[in-house]
């Protein structure tokens, strides 16, 4: 793996997605509600997602503990990055509310799949779609000093944004607003729920990261693995802003039925 001077992870393609989705994915769950639409494995759903042919509508569910809640400056930027990838001609609703604390962190992604069982209410229903989005009050297990995860998509419907960290990561000296943070994440996670990079959604072209699955080998793409402190950040902040889609992915959505 590349070493930088110092590196955050921007997300972690969760290799835990197996013990996920084995997590009881037939259950109906109560309330007569059928879950199991929603409880597949990761990049699954990136058509249903990306086009207009099942699904004409997006219902985004985000839940997020008290005292967690994102910018409205992300969630705005997060709305706009979808309606420029996706087809749903009867529109995408986002929802906030909050949520009790859990009190599990630091989380491991069975304890947010647990989380996502309690908290959840937004399933695919008719010909509308839903996702759910989790904002966490602490940190992934994983995390080292040098490393640490941001955000992880889980299943074919489901993330977690670790918000605790993404704001003890923002109020580093030169680091990227908490905005910009929040936004790039939520962005490069859903990417992930579209099956980027070879998640579901197969490449057109050969830009895979070998050494970070699901991600984006190409130069300034919101789907590389990382990204370096410095003045790679700097530019974030005051050059072009959150990073955005290469062309290689843009192409890998549009061969799904995106835009």
């Amino acid at each position: 793996m590349i070493k930088f001077r110092k590196l955050f992870i921007f997300f972690f393609a969760v290799s835990l997605v197996v013990s996920c989705t084995r997590d009881n994915p037939n259950d109906p769950g109560s309330g007569g509600v059928n879950r199991t639409a929603n409880l597949k494995s990761l990049g699954s759903s990136a058509s249903d997602l990306l086009n207009d042919a099942t699904f004409t509508s997006m219902n985004i569910e985000i839940v997020y503990v008290e005292g967690n809640r994102p910018t409205d400056e992300a969630i705005s930027n997060f709305q706009s990055f979808l309606q420029a990838r996706i087809y749903k001609p009867d529109g995408i609703e986002i929802n906030l509310r909050s949520a009790n604390s859990s009190g599990k962190s630091p989380f491991t992604i069975e304890e947010i799949v647990e989380i996502e069982k309690d908290e959840r209410t937004a399933y695919n229903v008719g010909d509308e779609i839903a996702v759910w989005i989790y904002f966490a009050d602490g940190s992934n297990e994983k995390d080292t000093n040098e490393k640490f995860v941001l955000g992880s998509a889980f299943r074919n419907t489901s993330m977690v944004i670790y918000e605790k960290t993404i704001r003890a990561f923002a109020s580093r000296t030169g680091a990227p607003s908490r905005a910009t943070i929040e936004a790039a994440t939520l962005n490069h996670e859903f990417s992930h729920l579209f099956g980027l990079v070879d998640l579901g959604t197969p490449p057109v072209t050969d830009h895979k990261d070998p050494e970070n699955e699901g991600h984006c080998i190409i130069e300034g793409c919101l789907m590389r693995a990382s990204i370096e402190f410095g003045s790679g950040v700097v530019n974030v902040i005051d050059g072009s802003g959150i990073p955005e889609l290469g062309d290689a992915c843009i192409e890998d959505l549009q061969s799904a039925g995106g835009r």
